[in-house]
Formats: C-alpha cells, sequence, structure tokens
C-alpha cells in the first residue's frame, strides 16, 4: 500500500513558534508485549532529507527495517535508547514506565533537546520536557519516524539475545509478543525472567496464575495502561 514519507513539518513548526533549536522525535515499541522491556528511542535528525522509504517501522519488513536502521544510525545527528523493564513495568504500571525509559532515552542523547515530538494523543513524558505530541507521529514525522525504526530493530535485537535461554518461547521470532509458540511454552514452561507478571494473560494460564502480581494502577488506569491492555485483549 502506497503512504506519504513523512516530512519536517511539525519539526519546522516547533523551531518557528518556540525558542527550540534541538527538536528530538520520540517513539516507543513493546507496549502490547507479554515479554521483555518497552524500548524507547530518541532520535535528532535536524532538517535534512531523509534516507528513502523511512517510516514507521510497523509498515515495513523485518529485513528492511534491519536494513534501514543501519543506515540511519550514520545518518541521524544523534539517537539514544531507554529500556523500562518487566520488573519496572510491574511496580510502576504502564505509563511511568514508558516515562522511564523515555526519560533514559532522552538522557542519552549527547545534548538535552529543548522539544520533544511524542508519536501517539497521550503526553505520558510530562514536565519538564516541552512535548508535542502527534497521532501517527512515526508517519508524519521524520525524527519520530526514525526512533521508530531505530527502537523496533533494537528492542528485536535485545529480545534475540533474551531468548537465547528461553528457545521454546521463540524471542527471535515474536519479540515477546503473543505467537502461537509463546502462547504454547508459556503454558508448558510457565513465566519466564523477561514476562510481565501483572498482566493478563496469566489469568488463563490456570498453572501459573498464581504467579500473578496485582496491578499497581488497577483501580485507576492511565491512558497509556489502558490502551497497552486493550491491545493485549486484541492479541490474546
Amino acid at each position: 500500500m502506497p503512504y506519504d514519507p513523512p516530512t519536517h513539518r511539525v519539526e519546522r513548526s516547533l523551531r518557528a513558534t518556540t525558542s527550540a533549536r534541538l527538536v528530538a522525535g520520540v517513539d516507543e515499541v513493546g507496549r502490547g508485549a507479554w515479554a521483555g522491556p518497552v524500548t524507547v528511542c530518541a532520535a535528532v535528525t535536524g532538517l535534512r532529507r531523509p534516507p528513502e522509504g523511512l517510516t514507521d517501522s510497523k509498515l515495513l519488513t523485518r529485513g528492511r527495517r534491519t536494513e534501514l536502521a543501519e543506515v540511519l544510525r550514520g545518518w541521524v545527528t544523534a539517537h539514544g535508547f531507554g529500556h523500562a523493564w518487566p520488573e519496572e513495568i510491574d511496580l510502576l504500571g504502564m505509563t511511568a514506565a514508558l516515562r522511564l525509559a523515555a526519560e533514559r532515552a532522552l538522557q542519552a542523547l549527547p545534548q538535552r533537546p529543548d522539544a520533544v515530538i511524542l508519536d501517539g494523543s497521550h503526553d505520558y513524558l510530562g514536565a519538564p520536557w516541552h512535548v508535542r505530541t502527534v497521532v501517527k507521529g512515526d508517519r508524519s514525522c521524520v525524527s519520530v519516524a526514525a526512533a521508530s525504526v531505530l527502537a523496533k530493530v533494537q528492542r528485536d535485537t535485545l529480545m534475540a539475545e533474551l531468548g537465547a535461554s528461553h528457545a521454546a518461547f521463540d524471542f527471535q521470532g515474536n519479540a515477546g509478543y503473543p505467537a502461537p509458540t509463546h502462547r504454547a511454552a508459556l503454558a508448558d514452561l510457565g513465566p519466564t525472567p523477561h514476562h510481565r507478571l501483572t498482566w493478563a494473560y496469566l489469568d488463563a494460564l490456570p498453572r501459573w496464575k498464581h504467579l500473578k502480581k496485582p496491578h499497581p494502577l488497577a483501580a485507576v488506569p492511565g491512558p497509556a495502561v489502558a490502551e497497552a491492555e486493550e491491545e493485549q485483549a486484541r492479541l490474546f
């Protein structure tokens, strides 16, 4: 399906309407996975012409993402990654875990950005960062699209490494999402140390549901928590 390439429209708007000179695009991956971290990339791209084919990572094949990520690592002005690990997600809830991962990614940049473009409609980052949220920013904004691809490839690589000791779960193939092999391994072997233990998938595993931990925000779920739980429901 053809799609319009991302532009610097939002980056230029921030520069024109604020004092921002250094703008970072931020995107996350792994929010709806059952295992592994939520991973955030912050990417600074300037206003240069982007590499051919840059778009939301979900629109790209695995091979094309990998190729494009290699190009982007040399093309972006700077980029940084941040992870919030399963035990942090279980302890904090998804909204706070996303913020933690995003702050880690932004702090990994060599220079603090003046403004941040955040994919989606929910500002899970907040003050003191100057944030502009953009729905489908991973398709429309160059810096966010670059962050999308880099984050996805980084997390996929990490999940393959984590899965080396848990071959039955096929983390290399499913990146911690509930594919058939992942579901079968969970039912047979139970969760690994890389699984999120506050999530609803454990309710459907009679042998292992006693391992489920109470959700820290179960009473009043925030927008990002609700989105993640809806994604779980769709996948399950």
